[in-house]
């Protein structure tokens, strides 16, 4: 590992944690920053910060040796609420063969087909599916189910119970298909979710259908070359039948994180500078006041007059509120894109210039490939890449899911052998 220096937003990202615990743990010595003689900034070595867990991970992982696992054979995957493709890229780019997409949104629907013709895309309700044509022949299913509520009162709590929801199609779905292995992905307040009982639920669920679930984890997207600080909760299920025969391990987290310029400029993620596209614009008076925004700062960098008038009432409320008037910064990855980069609570404004991030730079931001084209008006482009998961994620996962495979593939082969073997010897003993 070189002795590379890092800023205090980057320490910050590494270790989890937020500045301001960073600037405590300085005032009781526990980190001691340098001072950069050319900007000023305080820097940390990556020598003092490798004391932490998470720099020991992220700078001692094993992300180059995963990225050359490949499959040993071909294996087929299903994808349900598709969205734009993020998950289907991601895993796709890691060997997977992507037998069926199914999306009830026709922009992204429309989106898939553009993309990848060759994909059996199914536009339409999951509820009028029937995947029993699928029984025994796919190796993975994947998905983000909605996160809906259960309703718990006086219930066993099985499959049947979540019956109207998004996550009972996905449960069925398991149940018709009956796959290698599932992987669904959700918000990270799932886990949460009325007191863990969603949770609770889902984990019930899938027991009862034959599968074991890998500790469920929340994963950042930081730590997987994916320029933002996006977090999905992960659930991974394998069939109890080959559940022996594999561990699944999480990918190792990449060796550095990637920051907005990352993203936008030509570089480690990108050959060239982010192509120009559509994007939205502000009101006039929105852009006269977000210009004396500074780079990576937000409403609180206002003039006190203009916070009040662009705040209003919300001046008086107190709490961080640090996603309004915010101004990403190149420095730093961005932060969790939504359906819409101009909404006011959620801010996603250009580092130099005011104006929120274009298609295309969100996009980059989520690690879509430039050739990826968004079907559907502006606002609908937006809305699909806010929605989707990064595919560099979905790529470093992907590659999780090819190892186990190829442990069980491996260990199936075996059996047989082994088998034959037995047979063989049978054979010949009872021959003689």
């Amino acid at each position: 590992m070189k002795n590379n220096t890092h800023s205090l937003a980057q320490v910050a990202d590494i270790l989890s944690v937020s500045k301001s615990i960073i600037q405590k743990w300085e005032n009781n010595k526990k980190l001691i920053p340098s001072i950069n003689p050319t900007t000023g900034d305080k820097e940390y070595s990556s020598a003092q910060i490798m004391k932490f867990e998470q720099a020991k991970a992220m700078f001692n992982g094993e992300w180059d040796k995963e990225t050359k696992i490949t499959p040993l054979k071909q294996y087929n995957c299903i994808e349900l609420f598709a969205g734009a493709g993020g998950l289907a890229l991601g895993l796709e780019k890691s060997g997977l063969h992507t037998k069926m997409l199914n999306e009830i949104d026709r922009h992204a629907c429309a989106t898939l087909k553009k993309n990848r013709p060759n994909w059996n895309v199914i536009e339409g309700d999951i509820a009028k599916i029937d995947f029993n044509q699928y029984f025994n022949k796919i190796d993975v299913l994947s998905g983000g189910f909605p996160c809906q509520a259960f309703s718990y009162a006086g219930k066993k709590l099985g499959l049947e119970d979540t019956r109207g929801t998004l996550f009972f199609e996905f449960g069925r779905a398991i149940k018709e298909i009956s796959p290698k292995i599932f992987i669904a992905e959700n918000v990270k307040g799932l886990a949460s979710h009325d007191n863990g009982r969603t949770l609770e639920t889902i984990k019930q669920v899938f027991g009862d259908l034959g599968y074991s679930l890998v500790e469920p984890k929340i994963l950042k997207a930081i730590f997987y070359q994916v320029p933002q600080k996006r977090e999905r909760l992960i659930l991974i299920g394998i069939r109890n039948d080959l559940a022996h025969l594999a561990n699944f391990s999480w990918p190792s987290p990449y060796t550095r994180i990637m920051t907005l310029k990352d993203a936008l400029k030509k570089g480690k993620l990108y050959d060239c500078d982010v192509p120009k596209s559509q994007g939205q614009i502000y009101p006039k008076r929105k852009e006269e006041i977000l210009r004396n925004v500074p780079q990576g700062g937000y409403w609180r960098d206002l003039p006190d007059v203009l916070q009040r008038e662009y705040m209003q009432k919300s001046y008086f409320l107190g709490g961080g509120k640090t996603g309004m008037a915010r101004r990403l910064s190149w420095e730093e990855p961005s932060l969790t894109l939504t359906c819409s980069p101009a909404q006011k609570q959620t801010e996603r404004c250009h580092p130099e210039e005011t104006r929120p991030l274009t298609v295309r730079e969100y996009a980059r931001v989520q690690t879509f490939p430039d050739s990826w084209e968004f079907m559907g008006s502006i606002s609908n482009q937006y809305k699909q890449i806010g929605n989707a998961v990064p595919i560099n994620l979905a790529y470093a996962i992907g590659r999780s899911l090819i190892k186990i495979l190829n442990d069980i593939h491996l260990a199936e082969i075996q059996n047989l052998e082994q088998i034959e073997n037995l047979s063989k010897s049978t054979t010949n003993h009872s021959n003689h």
